[in-house]
């Protein structure tokens, strides 16, 4: 859906502009791969979302464009105004402490391991806000505000561990 969207902002465009393009303002931490790119194209184009409107030249091989078709638009309308919830279960850190508990590990060592990482990356974003543009602020806020959210689970999860280690006993699970 971002390389559809792209699409649709750029008007029309080649692979290699709308990889770029994502990797500049959301593939900080995860640029994409060209191959991902022309196989969502491609896939795109089959699905009748994106359509081949022409070549440009670039270097020594020309590149094809392509364009958002109506159907393809409609997808995108459809994908931004769609709201959407966190999943269910949280994070592999979840299931490290339960299943901690239920092999009679400390599960309060690995909640303060990464208590430590949380508020290590929470400096490291906040010293790093003020050197990038809007959209580098926007994810760091993103970003904090979800740190800040999972720290306050790690500590609520730290309250609850003898709780939670003695219902195990009882039920057997340990």
């Amino acid at each position: 859906m971002a390389l559809l969207t792209l699409l649709d902002a750029a008007g029309s465009a080649h692979g290699f502009a709308l990889k770029k393009r994502y990797d500049d303002l959301l593939g900080q931490e995860r640029e994409l791969k060209f191959g991902q790119v022309y196989s969502t194209l491609a896939r795109l184009e089959r699905d009748g979302l994106a359509a081949g409107v022409g070549f440009e030249q670039g270097g020594a091989a020309e590149r094809k464009l392509y364009a958002i078709t109506d159907a393809g638009l409609t997808e995108v309308d459809t994908w931004l105004h769609t709201p959407q919830l966190p999943g269910g279960r949280p994070t592999e850190l979840f299931t490290k402490v339960v299943l901690a508990l239920v092999s009679g590990r400390p599960a309060g060592e690995i909640l303060e391991a990464q208590r430590e990482v949380y508020l290590e990356r929470m400096r490291q974003v906040t010293a790093g806000r003020a050197a990038g543009d809007v959209v580098d602020r926007l994810a760091g806020d993103f970003e904090l505000l979800h740190l800040e959210a999972d720290l306050k689970w790690v500590e609520l999860a730290g309250q609850r561990l003898e709780r939670l280690a003695s219902q195990l006993d009882a039920k057997g699970e340990r």
